[in-house]
C-alpha cells in the first residue's frame, strides 16, 4: 500500500473539526482537480513534485500508527478508496479499537470499516486547467451511485468544494439526484487556502447554508497552521 505520510494533527475539516488525530495519507488518485490542495499525493512519482512513497503492508502502516498514540485515524490522499490494501487496513485498525474517518471524492466503493465516510464529490469547477488531464479527470470525478451506496451504508458527511456563487447552484442539482440526503450532512467549504478570502466566501455561502440547513465548514487547519503541509 502507498503511503506518502503518517503524521498527527487536528483535523480542520467536518462534522469532526478539532479531533486530534493520526493522518495516513496514501499515495495515487485518478482525479486531477484544479484546486487540489495535495498534488504531491496523485502518483508515486508525481507530476508537481520528486516525490516517493513508502510501499508499506497494512500491518506495517498499524505499527506506526500506534507509535503516536491517538484513538482516532483519518484515511486520506490522494485518494484512498482505491488502495488494493485499504479494506485490509481498516479491518486492523479496528481490531485496535481506533475511530476511523475515511476522505474520498465517492470514485471508488470497497467494503471498508469506518465511523465517518467524508464524502467530497467533485463540482464542475474541479475541472482542471491543464487539456491533457481534462479527459481522464471528467471520466472519473462524478460516481452518483457510488455515493449514493456509501451514503447508505455509512454514517456520512458530504463536504463539498465551492468557489463561486455559482457552484451554489450547482450543489442543488447534484443534490436532487440522491435519496434520504440529511441537510445536517451536507458541508460547504470554501475554495481557499487563505483567511482573508475564506472571511469573503463566507459572507455569500453562510447564507445559503441558513436558508437550506446545510452546515458552513471552514478550513480550520488553514485559520490555526496557514496553508502547510501535515497539518
Amino acid at each position: 500500500m502507498w503511503i506518502l505520510e503518517i503524521y498527527q494533527s487536528k483535523q480542520g475539516e467536518g462534522l469532526w473539526t478539532g479531533q486530534y488525530s493520526v493522518f495516513v495519507r496514501t499515495l495515487g488518485c485518478a482525479l486531477r482537480c484544479r484546486y487540489c490542495d495535495t498534488p504531491y499525493a496523485r502518483s508515486n512519482q508525481t507530476e508537481t513534485e520528486n516525490e516517493v512513497g513508502a510501499d508499506l503492508s497494512p500491518e506495517e502502516i498499524v505499527g506506526r500508527v500506534l507509535l503516536l498514540d491517538l484513538p482516532h485515524v483519518v484515511i486520506t490522499g490522494g485518494e484512498p478508496m482505491q488502495s488494493p490494501e485499504i479494506v485490509e487496513l481498516t479491518r486492523l485498525l479496528k481490531e485496535f479499537d481506533y475511530q476511523i474517518t475515511i476522505e474520498t471524492s465517492g470514485i471508488v466503493d470497497v467494503p471498508v470499516l469506518c465511523d465517518l465516510m467524508s464524502i467530497s464529490p467533485k463540482l464542475s469547477n474541479s475541472i482542471p486547467l491543464g487539456t491533457e488531464s481534462i479527459e481522464q479527470h471528467e471520466q472519473n470525478r462524478s460516481k452518483p451511485e457510488v455515493v449514493q451506496n456509501l451514503m447508505h451504508r455509512y454514517n456520512y458527511q458530504l463536504k463539498f468544494v465551492v468557489d463561486t456563487t455559482n457552484d451554489l447552484y450547482e450543489v442543488e442539482e447534484y443534490l436532487s439526484r440522491f435519496r434520504g440526503v440529511v441537510p445536517e450532512r451536507v458541508l460547504l467549504m470554501p475554495q481557499t487556502v487563505d483567511v482573508s478570502t475564506m472571511v469573503e466566501k463566507a459572507s455569500w455561502i453562510v447564507p445559503f447554508c441558513e436558508q437550506h440547513g446545510y452546515r458552513y465548514c471552514p478550513r480550520m487547519q488553514i485559520i490555526w497552521y496557514g496553508n502547510k503541509r501535515k497539518t
